[in-house]
C-alpha cells in the first residue's frame, strides 16, 4: 500500500466534505497533529479507524486502501435505466388514456433541501401521478435510521387525504440518502378529474426514526409548473 497515496486520499476526502483537520480529528477523537501525520504519508489510523472512515464517508476499504475511488459502471447506466423506464411508463399511461385530450403537468420540490422529479398527467376521464429521483441536498445527512417511511399526501383545508406511502423496514439501518433512492410513486386513476392544485396542496412527508426512537420529519411541498386546466 502506498501511503502517501492513502494520506492524500484522506486529505481529498476530508476538504471535499469541508472539514478542517481539527474537525476531522474530533470526529475520530484524536489530535490534528496526528491528522496531518496521516495525510503527510507519515502514519497511519488503527484499523479500527479506518473502517469507521469507510462507514461515515461511504468509500469502501478498497478504495481507502489504494488511495483512490473505484470507477463505478453503474452509475453511467442509471441515467440510461432512468430513461428507459419514464419512457415504459409513458407508454404505459398513453395506453390508459385517450392520446387526443392527453397532457402533463411537472412536479417539483418546493423546498430547496429536496429535488425530485414527477409528473402529473391526466385528461377528462381520470389523472395520474408519477414521483421518482427524490434527493436530500441539504447537506451531510450520515446517521442511519431504523426504520423510514414516505408518505404523499393532498393537504384539503384542515385534512388530510394520503394518497400513498413508502415504507422501509428491513432488519439493516440505512440513511437517507439511500432511503430515498428506493422510493417511486406511480399512481393510476387517482382523481377521476385533474382538480386545480395551487402549490403547497400536494405534500412529501419523510419520517425517519433512529435507534433511540427519535423521529425526524421531513415535509416537502411539491409545485406544479403550471395549474391544470379544468375538464370540460
Amino acid at each position: 500500500m502506498d501511503q502517501e497515496k492513502f494520506g492524500n486520499f484522506i486529505k481529498e476526502i476530508r476538504k471535499k466534505h469541508n472539514l478542517t483537520q481539527k474537525e476531522f480529528a474530533d470526529k475520530y477523537h484524536v489530535t490534528y497533529q496526528a491528522v496531518s501525520k496521516w495525510e503527510n504519508g507519515k502514519n497511519m489510523p488503527d484499523t479500527s479507524l479506518i473502517k469507521q472512515i469507510s462507514e461515515d464517508f461511504n468509500i469502501s476499504l478498497e478504495e481507502l486502501y489504494n488511495g483512490e475511488f473505484k470507477k463505478r459502471k453503474t452509475k453511467k447506466l442509471i441515467p440510461i435505466i432512468i430513461g428507459i423506464l419514464i419512457l415504459i411508463l409513458l407508454i404505459i399511461i398513453l395506453y390508459l388514456f385517450k392520446p387526443n385530450d392527453f397532457q402533463f403537468k411537472t412536479l417539483s420540490a418546493n423546498c430547496p433541501n429536496f429535488t425530485i422529479s414527477g409528473n402529473i398527467a391526466y385528461n377528462s376521464q381520470k389523472s395520474a401521478i408519477y414521483i421518482s429521483n427524490i434527493e436530500y441536498c441539504g447537506g451531510d445527512e450520515n446517521e442511519k435510521y431504523e426504520s423510514i417511511e414516505c408518505i404523499l399526501y393532498e393537504q384539503n383545508s384542515n385534512s388530510q387525504n394520503i394518497i400513498s406511502k413508502y415504507k422501509y423496514q428491513e432488519k439493516e439501518k440505512i440513511s437517507l440518502e439511500d432511503f430515498l433512492k428506493k422510493v417511486t410513486f406511480t399512481i393510476d386513476n387517482y382523481e377521476k378529474t385533474c382538480k386545480v392544485y395551487k402549490d403547497g396542496t400536494l405534500f412529501l412527508k419523510v419520517n425517519a426514526q433512529n435507534k433511540e426512537h427519535k423521529i425526524t420529519t421531513y415535509e416537502i411541498p411539491l409545485k406544479l409548473d403550471e395549474k391544470c386546466k379544468t375538464q370540460p
